[in-house]
């Protein structure tokens, strides 16, 4: 899969299921210093994710700051032409002074088996 690059950062585009519905996201950051997948309230609530009175909200803290987020299990998050079904996402705000609608952490790029080329901008995932 093809990366592409936005302010010198690694982008992808994914796709997330939820009960029946998905939602493409075309531009994800890929970053390998959050230990979670995080994506933005605004664009799940297009697929029906959006917080329960039962949810437990906790703060993340990160470089960009910190935020308020829930968490959810999805039926899938699909990158090119795999898919990890049954993932579980944080959804927050991502409000962070630059445009960025999600992030794929480290959660998901261990259980794909994600190998990095930067000099040639591919993904390719082994799981």
């Amino acid at each position: 899969m093809q990366l592409f690059l936005r302010d010198s950062l690694p982008f992808v585009s994914i796709t997330v299921e939820y009960q029946g519905k998905s939602v493409a996201i075309p531009e994800v950051l890929i970053d390998t210093g959050s230990a979670r997948t995080i994506l933005s309230a605004d664009v799940v609530a297009q697929i029906g994710i959006t917080p329960a009175p039962d949810d437990v909200l906790y703060a993340i803290r990160g470089v960009g700051g910190s935020e308020v987020v829930f968490s959810r299990v999805v039926d899938g998050v699909q990158v090119g032409d795999r898919q990890l079904r049954s993932f579980e996402i944080e959804v927050g705000g991502m409000d962070y002074g630059f445009g960025i609608v999600g992030i794929l952490g480290m959660d998901f790029l261990r259980q794909a088996g994600a190998v990095m080329d930067l000099a040639d901008l591919t993904l390719v995932l082994t799981r």
